[in-house]
């Protein structure tokens, strides 16, 4: 079982959320703000963080940023949970970093599977001495793809699904599977994985020398 962060200021809304966890087995953690939120991270480590987007103090945003900015916290999963859904607020969360975004009321299936599969998904991270630099797309476009397809890739890289992607760039979710046919026949490849794996060999910290996991 994992310890999981709660950070979300309406009160009935993070008791909800703690009783669904603890029954689950987990070792829950809450905080009313993000101030808060952010000083539990730091101090105890979470394998999971969920974070509402408005809140006093410091806005969940604002805490993503920092614990991105942080080696300590950087590669923590990170979900936002709020009732805002607006357009403006899934993007900017999932630029920063966020994992993924479920709005509110979220059902207690859709809450559990959400965090199993991130933090699935954080295990099959590169590992901690390998640095791939995320800041720029333009050594993907080395290999030959367009400039969407780069930036495609890019996010495959970082785990995320093709509906995210489609939100992050701001197209359709059809365009992105193009996308990705084009980028698998351009590599030479025929899967996500590889895909990945091709990606990290261009995106590998030159600072280090390391080559990715296989």
């Amino acid at each position: 079982m994992k310890k999981i962060l709660i950070i979300e200021d309406e009160e009935q809304t993070r008791k909800n959320l703690a009783t669904i966890l603890r029954m689950e087995g987990h070792t829950v953690l809450t905080a009313e703000d993000g101030g808060l939120g952010l000083d539990l991270a730091r101090r105890e480590q979470p394998d999971l963080i969920l974070c509402d987007v408005m809140m006093p103090r410091l806005d969940g945003h604002g805490v993503l940023a920092a614990l991105r900015e942080n080696k300590m916290t950087a590669a923590v999963p990170f979900i936002f949970l709020t009732a805002r859904g607006e357009w403006n607020d899934l993007r900017t969360g999932m630029n920063l970093g966020a994992d993924d975004y479920l709005t509110k009321p979220a059902t207690a299936s859709e809450l559990l599977a959400a965090i199993v599969a991130r933090i699935a998904r954080a295990r099959q991270r590169p590992p901690a001495e390998f640095a791939p630099d995320y800041s720029s797309s333009a050594p993907l476009v080395a290999l030959g793809l367009t400039a969407r397809e780069a930036k495609v890739l890019l996010w495959v890289a970082q785990g995320k699904s093709n509906a995210e992607i489609s939100t992050i760039l701001g197209t359709a979710e059809n365009t992105v599977k193009k996308h990705l046919q084009n980028i698998f026949e351009k590599l030479g490849i025929e899967s996500r994985n590889a895909a990945t794996v091709r990606a990290l060999e261009a995106l590998g910290s030159p600072s280090t020398g390391r080559e990715p996991p296989a």
